[in-house]
């Protein structure tokens, strides 16, 4: 468990300006009333790092209906690892749009966006196209897809929230789907991020606490096509959002603790239509046969520094499989890729892959799973 006594003694959020701010003082402006016509609208974007994402607002005098009723719009790409100064206009193409938690109106919207050069190329970091045009073409055979992601909470210094400053908790053990302020950090901001999720759209399945203290889980899915993918872009910004409301620091870092300490991964459920209909097993096990084959493509698109970040997590315990090595298995979390006992049971079902990280592009996971088992021969 945690010690108490170190707790108090580490002074939790003691440096993190957020912490100490009024969240009262916002409401008496959230009060203030203006035509309704006028929607804000907070345009979203990964940066060209692959892994963080990019806001801002602007006001729309109409409310629009669908993600083209928005207007395109630009940034400048050199403040976000995108481009050079001289030619740094990038351009915002919105691509969904979900009901906003953090604002006021009725109307108001987040509008997830793909990103592009001035010269029209995707961005580096424009994983979302790739996954589109896979999914395009294997639309008949209706793909799913379900997420499961892993998060931890940290203090402003790094370290995981609740954590003694010197020294660490008690062994795992009793911190999983736990209860008790003994065992248990940070399920107020859990719990507002799953219902920040459902208001916006979010197709949100639920949440728990995970095996190393101060680390959650949430799920998203399962969804045809691009929407859980979209989901799990715009669940991870409303999560930082509201615990930069409670002035503490959410990592998606694979590893955030070296050591007998579980690490956290984006494990993908995906499904087909053949794999759901009687006896979906076969397709099941062709599609893991065919995963098998291109285990290294599957690493390198896992993580947003091609594999590097899951070489820390991927060490075969603690729950995982090895890097270097394919493995599949029911009912196997040391596996590769998991059938689990329920698919096993009814003989149709889905497949989960393991190996994505806390920390990966879910477009380029989906995009590598698509490619690989439906697109290619």
């Amino acid at each position: 468990m945690i010690s108490t006594s170190s707790v108090r003694s580490a002074r939790i959020l003691k440096d993190s300006p957020n912490a100490y701010l009024s969240k009262t003082l916002l409401e008496r402006y959230q009060k203030l009333k203006y035509d309704p016509k006028y929607v804000q609208a907070t345009y979203l974007w990964i940066d060209g790092t692959g892994e963080n994402v990019r806001l801002k607002d602007r006001v729309l005098d109409y409310v629009p209906q669908k993600p083209e009723d928005c207007p395109s719009w630009q940034y400048d790409g050199s403040s976000t690892y995108q481009a050079l100064g001289g030619n740094s206009d990038m351009k915002l193409v919105p691509r969904a749009l979900y009901k906003d938690p953090f604002k006021p109106g009725d109307n108001d919207v987040i509008v997830l966006c793909d990103t592009y050069q001035p010269d029209g190329k995707p961005t580096e970091s424009n994983k979302r196209y790739l996954m589109q045009e896979a999914y395009d073409k294997t639309k008949c055979l209706e793909p799913w897809f379900g997420i499961e992601q892993e998060y931890t909470f940290l203090d402003i210094d790094g370290r995981p929230l609740g954590w003694p400053t010197a020294g660490f908790p008690g062994p795992q053990g009793p911190y999983y789907c736990a209860t008790g302020a003994q065992n248990v950090v940070g399920r107020d901001i859990a719990e507002a991020h799953a219902l920040a999720c459902l208001y916006a759209g979010i197709d949100f399945a639920g949440t728990n606490a995970e095996v190393m203290p101060a680390q959650w889980e949430y799920q998203v899915g399962p969804n045809l096509g691009m929407k859980c993918a979209d989901d799990i872009w715009v669940s991870r910004y409303i999560l930082w959002r509201i615990a930069e409301d409670y002035g503490v620091v959410v990592t998606f870092d694979p590893k955030p603790m070296p050591g007998n300490w579980n690490g956290a991964g984006g494990h993908c459920n995906f499904s087909t239509k053949p794999m759901r209909a009687d006896n979906g097993i076969e397709a099941i096990k062709a599609a893991i046969e065919k995963l098998s084959k291109q285990h290294a493509k599957h690493i390198k698109a896992y993580d947003p520094r091609g594999g590097k970040d899951n070489e820390r997590r991927l060490v075969g315990r603690l729950e995982t499989s090895s890097i270097d090595k394919f493995s599949w298995g029911v009912a196997d979390r040391g596996s590769s890729v998991r059938i689990p006992r329920g698919v096993a049971d009814a003989n149709k079902g889905y497949l989960e892959d393991r190996r994505p990280s806390s920390n990966c592009d879910p477009y380029s996971v989906c995009h590598a799973i698509l490619d690989t088992c439906l697109v290619q021969e």
